[in-house]
């Protein structure tokens, strides 16, 4: 099949595209830059995640209706893929009005990562070759996890904080948002140059100043 996926520049919407790639094709990829839904901190930088994945990127600002921005760009390409794929995990707010968008347009809606175990699906992500930094955090995750890789280490303390404090392993409740340096989809990788992490006491962004595109060799 022909697809268009969403990407936000997190390891959830481009995890969902790659496992979707293995056996369809990825026509367009899709941000919809907005403070709800689909933006996570950087999205700035979502161009270069396209450029490195060689696939044409439709960006949309919205401020108050994304997903009637979303509904725009996929009826403008209807006829030219069959389907979208997405990133939820948990969100069924999030996958129900993407699943009605889609009904509505005669698209096939496709969630790899929905239910799936977040330890096991984040495990498999890196264990495929997935370098991802945190770029958000909230408490109970502290200052120190702005700019962290995400490796076993991480999703090991993440599973102990889901036991103490009920926080969603995949940050689908706001505990934290990533962002994707490099991944089997790209020919190259991005390199940080200078970031500077914002804390507030109980909240904070691992904001990218500067990146470089490096060869993987």
């Amino acid at each position: 099949m022909k697809l268009a996926a969403i990407i936000s520049g997190g390891k959830d919407s481009i995890y969902a595209a790659y496992l979707a790639s293995k056996e369809n094709d990825i026509e367009y990829l899709i941000s919809i830059v907005s403070d709800g839904f689909f933006s996570e901190p950087n999205s700035h930088i979502v161009r270069q995640q396209a450029a490195m994945m060689g696939i044409p990127l439709l960006e949309k600002h919205s401020k108050d209706d994304e997903f009637g921005a979303l509904e725009e760009i996929l009826g403008a390409i209807r006829d030219e893929v069959d389907g979208i794929v997405f990133g939820s995990v948990a969100s069924n707010n999030k996958k129900m009005e993407i699943d009605a968008l889609c009904k509505r347009l005669g698209l096939l809606p496709i969630a790899p990562l929905w239910h799936l175990d977040a330890k096991d699906y984040m495990t498999d992500m890196i264990n495929s070759g997935f370098n991802v930094l945190f770029v958000s955090a909230t408490y109970p995750l502290t200052k120190d996890w702005l700019g962290r890789k995400l490796d076993a280490e991480s999703i090991n303390e993440l599973v102990k904080l889901n036991k103490k404090h009920g926080i969603n392993v995949a940050g689908e409740g706001g505990e934290y948002d990533t962002f994707v340096l490099d991944c089997p989809l790209f020919i190259r990788k991005i390199d940080v140059q200078w970031a500077e992490s914002n804390w507030d006491g109980k909240k904070g962004v691992y904001d990218i100043k500067k990146i470089e595109l490096a060869s993987k060799n």
